[in-house]
């Protein structure tokens, strides 16, 4: 514990703005006191919520949320807000998510520091005074910059462990943005009902349409939803993460920082940037529908995949930070069921209203899985369970999109260039 230093006294109402950082001062909401503990730069608060229910204490924490102007950062912040914890948004700001260096979504009342994860000052600069930290901060994306992917996910975990250990910082929690794209094709069984972990799709096979994964027995498999016990990483996205979830859960293990990580399935909802529409299935179909496009569906749009809502993500990021049940492990986190491409965009164009026929030329993007299903009992242990469908995330997102102003239709001109960065490929013959 860091030594006992002079009180620090929580700000007045307002907000006020200095340079890169723009700095909370709302005070915490109403609430009876318990027990105050300043040690240094931790501040931990703990009152009693809805004593007419019986009573139930919660810690009150300074959280820093790294990428936190982001889609699951910006309501991850806000839920933590509603609870009365502090909440420190640090993030890069870098386009194409936050447009002209400009956060996209700011959370009112938390407090906002523009930096990167991958300098060292500036994150140990974020980590003054934080309980807790929820590392969202990430790059993702189908484009070929090999290098940007683990500078980003995982030197930027390492960098963030690193400064933990080297200050002895009394952190409480790390959770971690992980992704289901660590299982790559995921489990499968053969006809002959052996269950196996294929690699990914070769160019040659994907180049004549043969979308299914073939078995050890030449025969199509059948895709099975698949557990926390088995990855197989094989894009850069997918091998950049699953080195950050070793070195969050290993890591902390050894140096006592608890520590979780999370398996995002396709997380859908308002708030989802409109410059990046490279991937997000929500984000790209309700564009394509809301200019009276064709939405383009690659392959034969029978790929299978489980959509998981914003509201679901947050309440589960909540779940395993104030868990201890959670330590040292990582969560699968979807929706639960499966669907195929073409049965997401019927939602979307029943939604929307509109007789829209998807646009299928047979191109595919090179490195995608075929299917995906996350089994998510595990997290569900923990008392958690999915209560949103795909229409309710559909919904909120075409309400969202049409309370923006100057919506920019992207979509023609992303599509060109994956197809000028070999990201989308065409079938021969």
């Amino acid at each position: 514990m860091a030594e006992i230093d002079k009180p620090r006294t929580l700000p007045p109402t307002g907000r006020q703005e200095t340079g890169d950082r723009i700095q909370n001062t709302g005070a915490l909401p109403t609430a009876s006191p318990i027990l105050l503990f300043l040690g240094g730069w931790v501040e931990w608060l703990l009152y009693s919520e809805g004593a007419e229910c019986g009573a139930k204490e919660i810690l009150l924490m300074h959280i820093l949320i790294t990428g936190g102007a982001g889609f699951i950062g910006s309501h991850t912040a806000n839920a933590l807000m509603k609870k009365g914890h502090q909440v420190r948004i640090f993030d890069c700001l870098r386009p194409p998510v936050h447009k002209d260096g400009k956060p996209f979504n700011h959370p009112e009342g938390a407090e906002m520091v523009v930096g990167d994860v991958t300098d060292k000052a500036a994150m140990t600069a974020a980590l003054s005074g934080i309980d807790a930290v929820i590392h969202l901060a990430a790059y993702q994306d189908y484009l070929p910059d090999f290098s940007t992917f683990f500078q980003v996910n995982a030197v930027g975990t390492a960098l963030l462990y690193e400064i933990m250990v080297e200050q002895e910082l009394p952190i409480q929690k790390v959770v971690v943005a992980s992704s289901q794209a660590v299982y790559g094709e995921g489990a499968y069984q053969s006809a002959s009902g052996e269950v196996f972990f294929p690699d990914i799709r070769s160019l040659d096979v994907l180049e004549k349409g043969d979308w299914e994964i073939q078995g050890p027995d030449g025969k199509s498999g059948k895709s099975l939803v698949t557990h926390e016990g088995q990855v197989n990483p094989q894009n850069q996205y997918a091998m950049s993460k699953y080195t950050q979830e070793m070195i969050a859960l290993n890591l902390g293990r050894r140096y006592e920082i608890p520590s979780v990580a999370m398996r995002y399935s396709i997380v859908q909802g308002p708030g989802q940037s409109l410059y990046n529409a490279y991937s997000g299935a929500c984000r790209i179909f309700c564009l394509a529908m809301h200019f009276d496009h064709r939405p383009v569906v690659y392959e034969d749009g029978m790929s299978l995949r489980d959509y998981v809502n914003i509201e679901d993500v947050v309440a589960a990021n909540l779940t395993v930070l104030e868990q201890d049940a959670a330590n040292y492990q990582a969560f699968n986190l979807g929706g639960g069921k499966a669907y195929t491409v073409l049965d997401f965009v019927q939602i979307v164009a029943k939604v929307y209203g509109k007789d829209l026929e998807p646009d299928m030329p047979g191109s595919f993007r090179f490195g995608d899985t075929r299917h995906i299903v996350s089994d998510i009992s595990k997290l569900k242990k923990l008392g958690w369970v999915p209560k949103h469908t795909p229409e309710k995330s559909v919904r909120d997102y075409k309400a969202w999109l049409e309370d923006q102003e100057n919506v920019a239709d992207v979509l023609a001109y992303t599509q060109e260039r994956m197809k000028s960065l070999n990201v989308v490929r065409e079938v021969k013959g």
